[in-house]
């Protein structure tokens, strides 16, 4: 599997038409990481077991693909008054410990990292149709439960 994973590191560092990265593990699992989508991300990981297939390092095989976390990143453009938002809506904001506050979207079992630079990190999204309700949901807390800086 070593063998495997250099020559994968060589194919996707060196190939123009790769957005994000391969990994693949001893178990045989890949991992696609920094495309821009599912649609994206499934060209990627086949474009990888065809390489591996047509250089002898694996055998033929049908992908079985699942997606277990979509990570987004949003930029609000204002500040955000964590200390207000915090006392006005429930989510963990300790400063001492980490610069952003948690939330919780329970409905999409995302966690959302919340800064005061007006940027977010959502985490733990299962597909893409899940990124506009959960950045609406944040908008509306946002506006409801901070006045910003």
């Amino acid at each position: 599997m070593v063998q495997a994973h250099m020559a994968v590191e060589l194919l996707t560092s060196n190939h123009h038409n790769m957005k994000g990265k391969v990994s693949i593990f001893a178990s045989g699992k890949m991992i696609s990481a920094g495309t821009k989508s599912e649609k994206e991300a499934a060209r990627e990981l086949e474009y990888v077991k065809d390489f591996l297939v047509e250089k002898g390092l694996i055998r033929p095989t049908v992908l079985k693909q699942k997606v277990e976390n979509i990570v987004v990143t949003v930029n609000f453009r204002k500040s955000i008054g964590l200390e207000e938002l915090c006392g006005n809506y429930e989510m963990v904001y300790e400063p001492d410990q980490f610069p952003g506050a948690i939330l919780k979207i329970e409905a999409y079992k995302a966690t959302v990292l919340i800064f005061a630079s007006g940027k977010a990190v959502i985490t733990g999204l299962k597909a893409s149709n899940q990124i506009k309700p959960v950045v609406r949901e944040i908008v509306d807390i946002i506006s409801l439960h901070s006045s910003g800086d």
